[in-house]
């Protein structure tokens, strides 16, 4: 079975990491959630209090076929201030595994620390136009090699099945899902 980690940082966007954990988990993906705090409990964007699965210190030596880097303005920044995230990102980029931000976690946790690598992505808004080591592409979600990036929250649908049919390198299963919840993908 797939594993993925999703990475909860204070003011995470909750609805990017809500909905990635509900379609990967329908479509029988094991998922994680791991606060990259010092408790499992973390607040979101919105003020909605998440408790994690298990923290990122826990999990750190952890493989995982993908990691998602949900956005937010709070939590993305914090994402990309913690040198064990961009640690833990950068390993599991080595290994050719999937990593997978959404919304300004592209620009900000990627970009900001050296992990775009030249490889094309999209991020929200305009946070593009500060970053000197990707190729931005206007669409809604963006793969190149391992790196699968989506623009924004009214985008996570594609962006999470997406995710789904790269780990398991089929699209059927996702194709299914997504008319059985009334999503055109």
């Amino acid at each position: 079975m797939k594993t993925v980690a999703v990475l909860l940082a204070p003011g995470f966007e909750e609805g990017e990491a809500i909905v990635t954990i509900d379609i990967l988990r329908r479509l029988k993906i094991n998922v994680r959630t791991l606060s990259c705090i010092e408790t499992r409990a973390v607040m979101s964007y919105h003020d909605i209090p998440m408790v994690a699965d298990a923290t990122l210190s826990e999990c750190f030596d952890d493989t995982f076929d993908a990691i998602v880097l949900p956005g937010g303005p709070e939590g993305s920044v914090f994402l990309a201030q913690s040198a064990s995230v961009v640690a833990f990102v950068r390993s599991h980029d080595e290994q050719g595994k999937f990593i997978c931000p959404i919304c300004s976690a592209a620009a900000r946790v990627l970009a900001g620390n050296g992990l775009l690598k030249g490889r094309r992505y999209v991020c929200s808004g305009d946070l593009w136009q500060q970053v000197t080591d990707g190729v931005y592409v206007d669409a809604d979600v963006v793969e190149d090699g391992n790196l699968i990036s989506g623009r924004g929250l009214g985008k996570v649908f594609d962006f999470a099945l997406t995710v789904a049919a790269r780990l398991e390198g089929d699209e059927a299963p996702a194709r299914d899902h997504a008319e059985h919840i009334y999503y055109p993908w």
